[in-house]
């Protein structure tokens, strides 16, 4: 079992299936997360929806540029992103990130270089899931569709991206 509490490629075993984050084990699209990310890459190349963007990293094997559709949000001052890997440390892109730190990542107004970093203290935690979990826009409710059973609420929404914080790898981006 992973640290997002699920076993296998998107399987939530029985006992977890009505836990709350954790996504819906029948919906084909999430059987295998690479394939929704790469159903959305196209759109999000050209501009992704408010509060997301595509996370361009380096291969830590093969050095090449890998790109990840992303849920990101950015602080206050705009000097910083947080994004969450959901799946916890085993993610290919947080692996790229913490062999390689240097990233680009393309919101809706635009193309930024940064330094990415896994958070490690409680801290530091707290403070990117509060700015992480706080707003809610158009493309969350399609995106909580594929994660939760029922109508998405701005509730349900705020609480699946809680459980993404607590039980994932929440990631800061310092862009330059």
């Amino acid at each position: 079992m992973n640290p997002s509490g699920v076993s296998g490629p998107g399987q939530g075993t029985p006992e977890h299936r009505d836990k709350p984050g954790l996504e819906r084990p029948n919906n084909p699209l999430l059987r295998s997360r690479w394939l929704l990310s790469a159903m959305m890459l196209p759109f999000f190349t050209v501009r992704p929806p408010a509060g997301f963007g595509l996370l361009t990293t380096t291969g830590r094997k093969t050095g090449r540029t890998r790109r990840k559709c992303v849920r990101a949000v950015r602080n206050r001052d705009g000097s910083k992103v947080y994004v969450v890997a959901i799946a916890g440390s085993g993610t290919g892109w947080l692996s790229n990130i913490e062999s390689n730190p240097q990233v680009s990542l393309r919101l809706n107004d635009g193309t930024f270089a940064g330094f990415a970093r896994p958070l490690r203290t409680q801290a530091s935690i707290q403070e990117a899931a509060a700015i992480y979990c706080a707003p809610v826009h158009a493309f969350d409710y399609l995106e909580c569709v594929n994660w939760r059973k029922g109508r998405p609420t701005r509730s349900k929404i705020r609480e699946l991206h809680t459980v993404w914080c607590e039980r994932g790898a929440p990631v800061v981006i310092e862009l330059s």
